[in-house]
């Protein structure tokens, strides 16, 4: 598998906790999800927004499908950014969407690649560098308190 972290509309899928598994090949934890959710734990196969292979929150996302059929690999190269798709997903009840307009202004501004860099030391434990996600708390490793999208939606300024 090839996983992807870039998506159209600006989320890092290398914070997602379901795409995490599936690189991990973390069955275990696949089927927890998939009986909470409830959903079949091949619904939560996924390597990554830009990938064939989507959980089954992407596979029909709206903003997914417009931006594939428009030819954008980003919704800020639209000549409709910000639609109201992206402008409601921004400002919805889940605190990691709340990123997206920054993470498409940095992409604009740096590129795709340093984004995805930054990306990266953002999603790791400060204290042990081991990689968490979204909603994590505390570190698995180290246990250390973890700046996740609840605490960052917070000091977020659009």
């Amino acid at each position: 598998m090839k996983f992807r972290y870039d998506t159209y509309c600006g989320l890092n899928c290398g914070a997602c906790p379901v795409l995490g598994a599936n690189e991990r090949g973390d069955q275990e934890w696949i089927a927890k999800a998939a009986e909470s959710e409830p959903c079949k734990p091949e619904d939560l196969r996924c390597e990554g927004c830009k990938t064939d292979v989507t959980a089954m929150f992407c596979t029909d996302c709206e903003i997914r499908l417009c931006a594939r059929e428009k030819g954008v690999e980003f919704c800020n190269e639209c000549e409709d950014f910000p639609c109201k798709n992206i402008s409601q997903f921004q400002s919805d009840e889940h605190p990691h969407h709340s990123a997206v307009f920054q993470n498409l202004r940095t992409i604009g501004e740096k590129g795709v690649d340093a984004w995805l860099a930054a990306q990266k030391q953002r999603w790791a434990c400060k204290e042990c560098g081991t990689r968490f996600y979204w909603y994590s708390e505390k570190c698995a490793k180290c246990g250390a308190e973890l700046y996740n999208a609840v605490k960052e939606e917070k000091d977020l300024t659009v």
